[in-house]
């Protein structure tokens, strides 16, 4: 018997605001968090991409001076969606003299595509400059993957299990999806789940830039990422954290909670077919969908809305699109919110899903930046120039990953 698994909680800090009211204007009125790096490797190693997406808000502005050199970027923007979340769903922080939910029942799933490779590069470096006693005795803690859920898991003293997915771009979305398992399967009454990322470095600038799926506009930053658009020419690296409190509905409503919809349902599939790109007949994506779709008890006709992962590359805009009108239908109406955010990585799934909840909850889906033209392999309704209103009842989210994982999430207004 399938458990109704409701959303009490947001929390996101982002490229175009710091928490998820900012963000969310941000994504109505149609702003950019693309900017040109301001960081003096750009020139050092003359790399020819000189644009990302930083977040809107230091996290060392946000945390306390000590916690946050403590921690690993990644870890620290984490926290902090996890602390808005927890705030948001209405509980106190632990104290000494107890906590609001049992921390036995307490669970956390927050996923990251890379983790702190920063701190191990910078570690590196000072381990060659000067010397081993130079080196952080925290070095490990901060560079290790499950880091940023392990933090959150500390802060809110949660006992029922603490998860860590690693997808790479989907990261974000299975955190949600197994926040959602856990719920299912009688392990947690209420789960703090989402994704988080923050590695704007050299190193992953010039790995990208080779594999040839950065944007090179780099005169241009706020046009840069263009979804679904005729003249897209890759994605824009950007960093951020988005996290939900899942709960057990009926949890939730014995203590009152505002209710802002429901993870009615969700699909995970892999391609088994290549480590960087996607299925050629976009196989993977819709069983993901259709696993999505069936686990919540919906059909393809009761999906009004499709917050689309679209990156703004060449091959997988076209390929995803595709495969969307294949396991939902022409009728779906279309978003992409990289072309404001640049792309979260392991961030990203959560924060779009995020944007997918608000969608429903408001009846509004912001707009796809950049989409001057459509790219006429793209046959779907993609909300475009300015957000549209439609009441819909349910809607999906769509998160994608090298290694070819894919993820698809379902949510439903109640």
């Amino acid at each position: 018997m399938s458990t109704d698994v409701v959303i009490t909680g947001l929390g996101a800090t982002t490229p175009v605001g710091g928490d998820v009211s900012s963000t969310w204007d941000a994504l109505l009125d149609g702003r950019s968090g693309v900017k040109a790096i301001e960081a003096d490797w750009v020139e050092r190693f003359e790399l020819p991409v000189r644009i990302a997406a930083p977040l809107a808000v230091d996290p060392a502005d946000v945390l306390p001076r000590v916690q946050a050199r403590r921690l690993d970027r990644c870890e620290q923007i984490a926290l902090i969606g996890a602390r808005q979340a927890w705030d948001d769903a209405g509980f106190d922080m632990p104290t000494e003299d107890g906590q609001a939910v049992d921390p036995d029942r307490l669970g956390v799933a927050i996923g990251t595509g890379i983790g702190g490779p920063v701190t191990l590069l910078d570690q590196d470096d000072v381990l060659e400059t000067a010397g081993l006693r130079k080196v952080s005795p925290l070095t490990v803690p901060m560079l290790m993957p499950n880091g940023p859920a392990a933090h959150v898991g500390i802060d809110l003293r949660a006992r029922a299990g603490v998860h860590s997915p690693a997808s790479a771009c989907a990261s974000g979305a299975e955190g949600l999806a197994a926040g959602w398992r856990m719920i299912q399967s009688g392990e947690a009454d209420v789960v703090v789940a989402g994704g988080a990322e923050a590695c704007i470095h050299p190193i992953t600038i010039a790995g990208f830039t080779q594999s040839r799926t950065l944007s090179t506009r780099n005169d241009e930053p706020g046009r840069a990422s263009r979804p679904f658009d005729v003249d897209r020419d890759g994605f824009v690296l950007g960093e951020g954290a988005g996290v939900v409190v899942l709960e057990r509905a009926d949890y939730a409503k014995a203590r009152g909670a505002r209710i802002y919809g429901r993870l009615a349902g969700v699909g995970i599939t892999a391609d088994a077919y290549h480590i960087t790109g996607n299925h050629p007949d976009g196989i993977g994506q819709i069983n993901a969908i259709g696993k999505s779709l069936r686990s919540a008890e919906l059909s393809t006709s009761d999906i009004g809305h499709l917050n689309a992962h679209a990156t703004s590359t060449v091959v997988g805009d076209v390929g995803e699109a595709a495969a969307v009108l294949k396991a939902i239908g022409d009728h779906v109406v279309v978003t992409a919110p990289k072309g404001a955010l640049g792309h979260l990585v392991g961030g990203a799934g959560a924060v779009e899903s995020i944007v997918t909840i608000l969608s429903l909850y408001h009846g509004i889906i912001p707009a796809t930046n950049n989409l001057e033209q459509i790219d006429p392999k793209v046959e779907l309704d993609v909300v475009a120039g300015e957000p549209r209103k439609l009441d819909v009842r349910a809607a999906v989210n769509d998160s994608f990953g090298f290694g070819g994982h894919n993820v698809a999430l379902a949510f439903t207004s109640s």
